[in-house]
């Protein structure tokens, strides 16, 4: 689910935040087109846009497009492409296999996602011919060292809460630097609605992130 028109809003306030370009792009979606096309057309829109010369600054996504983000900077690490200066996850959905405490202790918290609904979007996305612990759809369990500096900002009633804490372990753990700020109380992907003042926030955070880099 998503496209550009569903985060159009939310691109136009990060870009206001930052004070630079935002370049949102649709990518195939499952079950029509089952992974890996919607990593491949990530790398993708990541490649062209090194070879005409304008390396994006920072890689931004959020929930399942937190793992698009990190899984292109991976991608674009091993094929010795120049890297983005950062990355900036929103609840960040990057472990399909779901071993995090918080798919089980925040689902009465959680008012949008049930563990067996993401079950769910997890079998359709990866269909028979992927393990939800393959590194490249679950990128969190895979190769972290060599990339840049990670913000994450993720809503404190928000089953997937774990995969922040979960990437900010393995990457210390593999030299990487992960900072996670968790806003209590907030849902997954708190940031498309525009009406929290915990979503203002969070963008402003973002955006004086980005312009420090």
């Amino acid at each position: 689910i998503g496209s550009v028109r569903s985060h159009a809003g939310l691109m136009a306030r990060l870009a206001a935040a930052s004070g630079m370009r935002v370049l949102g792009f649709d990518y195939r979606l499952a079950p029509e087109h089952r992974f890996p096309a919607a990593p491949d057309d990530a790398f993708a829109v990541y490649r062209a846009l090194v070879e005409a010369g304008d390396i994006p600054l920072a890689l931004v996504g959020d929930s399942a497009g937190g793992a698009l983000a990190l899984g292109t900077a991976i991608r674009a690490r091993d094929a010795g492409l120049p890297l983005p200066k950062a990355l900036v996850l929103l609840s960040p959905w990057l472990d399909l296999t779901m071993s995090g405490e918080s798919y089980s202790a925040l689902v009465e918290q959680d008012i949008f996602s049930r563990p067996e609904q993401l079950k769910a979007m997890a079998r359709t996305y990866l269909g028979r011919d992927h393990a939800p612990a393959d590194p490249t759809a679950s990128p969190v369990l895979g190769d972290l060292s060599g990339l840049p500096p990670i913000l994450v900002h993720a809503g404190g009633a928000d089953i997937t809460l774990d995969d922040s804490h979960l990437l900010a372990r393995n990457a210390a753990a593999q030299g990487g630097r992960v900072e996670v700020e968790v806003f209590e109380g907030m849902c997954h992907h708190f940031q498309v609605f525009e009406e929290l003042p915990e979503a203002a926030l969070s963008l402003a955070r973002i955006g004086a992130f980005l312009r420090a880099l």
